[in-house]
């Protein structure tokens, strides 16, 4: 057995607090015993002391003396109840000791005579061989003092006997501690051990698989529907990830394909014409731009865009930007406005979120009809910082709006020919976003444009000064 598991662990404090327990109920059942055994026992000590020294030493003149002491012997007859008797005059001297008891457990004319106590009082004396006399002493009348006394072997026998019988019961309950507590555990566990089976079971083949869904409203309800949605998620970021090398080798294979006809056709013609050389430049310029972006997501998977954050001013950012590709859009004959400069501070990476105006006016340009209008807009809100991109282009159905930021993804009556890229810039956008404890959000209507929002909390900010 494993002696660092869980089970065992538990089993072992559950038999050690019930052996514990068991122990101490023991413990104070004993002193208690012992304790209401002595009390009894001398209380009667002290009522035999009370009759002795009331009935026959109350009203006794010297002359009578006697007659006590044959009463004490007849009445009480203490060597026959292993009794101890003395009765002492006040100067000291005996009238009446009791000898020794049938059991000789004690030599009664060898104890020590005791001072005449004031009122009433208990002792326990003890005798040689340990064993001991429970005595009552009690001044009457200042004549005499009586003193009355029983062994205390009956008690210790019946403590003998207790003890043996607790220890006679501390194996059973050692075993039923051990016993319960394993099947306690046990039933306790269970749920676990459904859960580590399940575990152990699950891998990249079988995401779709879940661990048990247990319905026992405790921790462990908790635990399995927490790792039950890491499982989802890591089943989604696998999917993710699949499909990103699969599209990307779909997008890669295209160009690469073009360039190797071409290629061949150069090789088997023996000569290159401008035309041919131009459009495998194009090729070459799009397979450069599809691994730069490919490059820039696994940049920003990996958190580069919290490498170096400084303060600057989003509004002169946006401004800036849009002027330099205001000469995109006078080629489609598209017109780009700007909003007010205002001042809006935020802390971040300056180049990434200049990289999500470009790529946003960027989309914004490729499927805006010639002739349209595009407006930019920076400011603030509710302690955010609000970047908004709107045109009036040819718009995203509602079908489509909540993938357009997925990676490799495209509407394909959209983005088709030369205006769709490889489907990598929204999903750019999403990353650095997510990197800046942004938000970013889209709204649509085929045929009458898009509208791009990103809102940056201020929180991220950090004084400028």
């Amino acid at each position: 057995m494993n002696t660092r598991s869980i089970s065992f662990r538990l089993t072992a404090w559950h038999a050690g607090l019930l052996i514990g327990v068991f122990l101490l109920l023991g413990a104070l059942m004993y002193l208690g015993l012992r304790h209401y055994l002595e009390e009894n026992l001398g209380e009667t000590q002290l009522r035999r002391a009370r009759q002795i020294a009331g009935t026959l030493l109350v009203n006794a003149q010297p002359k009578d003396e006697s007659n006590i002491v044959i009463e004490i012997k007849s009445l009480y007859a203490p060597e026959t109840n292993d009794r101890f008797i003395r009765v002492t005059r006040a100067d000291g001297t005996m009238l009446y000791v009791s000898g020794r008891p049938k059991d000789q457990s004690f030599d009664a004319a060898g104890l020590l005579p005791l001072a005449a106590p004031e009122k009433e009082s208990l002792r326990k004396q003890v005798l040689p061989g340990g064993k001991a006399l429970l005595i009552a002493a009690l001044n009457q009348g200042s004549r005499y003092t009586v003193e009355v006394g029983a062994p205390t072997t009956g008690i210790e026998t019946m403590l003998a006997q207790l003890v043996r019988q607790l220890l006679l019961g501390l194996p059973i309950v050692a075993l039923v501690a051990v016993g319960g507590g394993y099947l306690l555990v046990g039933r306790a566990l269970a749920p676990v051990e459904q859960i580590t089976r399940k575990a152990e079971q699950i891998t990249q083949h079988n995401l779709s698989d879940r661990l048990p869904a247990l319905r026992t409203a405790d921790e462990l309800e908790c635990l399995s529907r927490s790792l039950n949605l890491m499982i989802a998620r890591l089943e989604d970021a696998l999917l993710n990830s699949k499909r990103f090398v699969a599209d990307a080798s779909h997008e890669l294979r295209t160009p690469l394909t073009v360039l190797r006809s071409e290629l061949e056709s150069l090789v088997a013609s023996n000569h290159a014409t401008p035309e041919t050389l131009g459009s495998l430049l194009e090729e070459v310029e799009r397979l450069a731009q599809i691994v730069e972006r490919l490059f820039a997501l696994s940049r920003l998977d990996a958190g580069e865009a919290q490498a170096e954050w400084v303060p600057f001013n989003l509004a002169e950012l946006a401004a800036t930007t849009a002027d330099q590709m205001n000469l995109m859009a006078e080629d489609k004959g598209i017109t780009v406005t700007c909003g007010p400069a205002a001042e809006i501070i935020v802390q971040g990476d300056r180049a990434r979120l200049k990289q999500v105006v470009v790529n946003l006016l960027d989309n914004a340009i490729k499927y805006t009809p010639n002739g349209g209008s595009i407006r930019l807009t920076a400011r603030s809100q509710n302690n955010h910082a609000i970047l908004e991109v709107a045109d009036t282009g040819i718009g995203i159905s509602a079908e489509a709006l909540p993938h357009v930021f997925e990676r490799f993804f495209r509407v394909d009556q959209a983005r088709t020919g030369d205006a769709g890229g490889a489907g990598l810039g929204l999903a750019i956008v999403k990353s650095i976003c997510a990197a800046h404890g942004a938000e970013v959000e889209v709204e649509s209507r085929p045929g009458q444009g898009s509208l791009f929002r990103v809102k940056l909390p201020f929180g991220w900010k950090k004084s400028a000064g």
